[in-house]
């Protein structure tokens, strides 16, 4: 078992209970239960299977570390909407800011009568990411948009065609976006054809890297550099995109340097790089965001998921030199930026900086580290611990020193957290990887009992 983590040092991490809902697990039917089984009948006749659900329990309130069902039961939530609801679901902040919003008036499109919320979201956008260059904003809907607008940006800016992408890395299910992708099933399986001019290059990923983890920086940045110059020659391409941790993809941590020695590449071809921060971004991995870890400041910066507390938004931040090239009307959208969604921002953006939201992240992997790396001690079923601060993972291997993926066990693993009122995430390339994103005021009680429940799951 290796693992790949930057420490975080100690910090308290203080009890965050949401006053509306007691902070516990509590089970009181099978999961689902039967109400939550009614639903999904409905469910079946109204949407299409290819509309999948983690767990098909139907959600009836939420809040602090936990979501209620249909049937009564609370569940301790390790997945918080997939890194959305990080500053707690229903958080009164956020709920008292678009409450009042709404009352005043729900959309008007900024490309028609703008309002201040859309201009402070920004402001705050070029403030926080990573860099103290001169920065512009826009906002649209998700993050798949987010990713298409920046690529479509970094052409308009470079007058090149050609975009870069990585093994393992997921971008989103537009037909941009599913080109950028790497993982066929579910995501581009009879979709196609796809976009073309996009180009896959491996990924320092060091618990798969042939000659080991300690070698695993530099020669995926060298054989990067390589096969871009080589294959399709380095002044041809507009941009580089990569998620400073892989999300779908395994929670894959990049082996050290290799993000830094991608972004000086990058420098001197002219190449713009786009961070795709949408799962990383907003205090999840520890610091506001991911890139921050390794001193990377990226040319684009995609962000969506953490921003407004589970209202559609996300927003593409770059250096003022190339957002300003594109021409009028070549960039928004009817829905982007939305009043709601800009006023849930504003104060998901205020309640991590006055709560010490990206301490506390650091805390959560202080917790939680130890606990995962102790599994992987007991059970040679875990071949990999990974992540940062709040975002971590382990990845499921056959065992006996074999590193052939397992994604059965995986499967079985989560239906036992499931069963047990824990709610995990599975994901990566291969299906074999267990993912958490608790929301960063999870109560420490409620951390310390779901690791309790996966430590049972593992025991069978």
């Amino acid at each position: 078992m290796t693992s790949h983590i930057t420490d975080a040092p100690a910090v308290a991490l203080p009890d965050v209970a949401a006053a509306r809902l007691p902070q516990e697990r509590r089970v009181v039917t099978e999961i689902p239960g039967p109400r939550s089984r009614e639903l999904q009948a409905r469910r079946a006749a109204a949407v299409p299977p290819g509309v999948g659900s983690v767990l098909p329990v139907y959600v009836t309130d939420a809040g602090g570390g936990v979501v209620v069902d249909a049937d009564g039961n609370s569940l301790i939530d390790f997945g918080s909407g997939i890194a959305v609801t990080s500053v707690g679901n229903a958080n009164p902040r956020v709920a008292e800011r678009v409450r009042a919003q709404a009352e005043r008036f729900t959309h008007t499109c900024f490309m028609v009568t703008p309002y201040e919320s859309y201009v402070a979201v920004c402001e705050a956008l070029n403030r926080l990411t990573p860099g103290d260059h001169d920065k512009r904003s826009f906002l649209v809907n998700s993050g798949a948009e987010a990713v298409e607008n920046a690529v479509k940006i970094a052409r308009y800016a470079t007058g090149r065609q050609a975009v870069v992408v990585f093994d393992h890395g997921y971008h989103g299910r537009t037909l941009l976006t599913m080109t950028l992708t790497a993982k066929n099933m579910p995501y581009k399986q009879g979709f196609g054809p796809y976009a073309p001019e996009v180009y896959r290059m491996p990924l320092a990923y060091p618990y798969r890297w042939p000659t080991g983890p300690e070698n695993c920086g530099p020669e995926a940045a060298a054989q990067v550099a390589d096969q871009i110059s080589a294959q399709i020659g380095a002044s041809n391409v507009a941009a580089v995109v990569i998620e400073p941790i892989q999300g779908e993809g395994g929670f894959i941590v990049p082996a050290p340097g290799f993000l830094p020695a991608l972004a000086e590449f990058c420098r001197a071809n002219g190449i713009l790089l786009i961070a795709d921060e949408v799962q990383t971004g907003f205090a999840r991995t520890g610091a506001m965001f991911a890139c921050e870890h390794e001193g990377v400041v990226p040319d684009l910066v995609t962000t969506a998921k953490g921003i407004a507390g589970g209202l559609p938004l996300a927003g593409v931040t770059g250096r003022a030199e190339i957002m300003d090239r594109v021409h009028g009307g070549g960039l928004g959208g009817t829905f982007g930026g939305n009043p709601l969604a800009c006023e849930a921002a504003l104060a998901v953006l205020e309640e991590i900086e006055t709560g010490g939201l990206v301490d506390r992240a650091r805390r959560i992997g202080e917790i939680m580290l130890p606990r995962l790396r102790a599994q992987a001690a007991r059970h040679d079923v875990v071949g990999d611990v990974r992540g940062r601060g709040a975002m971590l993972a382990i990845e499921l291997v056959k065992g006996g020193g074999s590193t052939e993926p397992d994604p059965v066990l995986t499967a079985e693993i989560a239906r036992r957290c499931h069963a047990a009122g824990l709610l995990v995430l599975t994901c990566g390339t291969y299906g074999n990887v267990l993912r958490f994103l608790p929301p960063l005021v999870i109560p420490e009680h409620l951390l310390r009992e779901g690791l309790d429940i996966l430590e049972r799951a593992f025991d069978g």
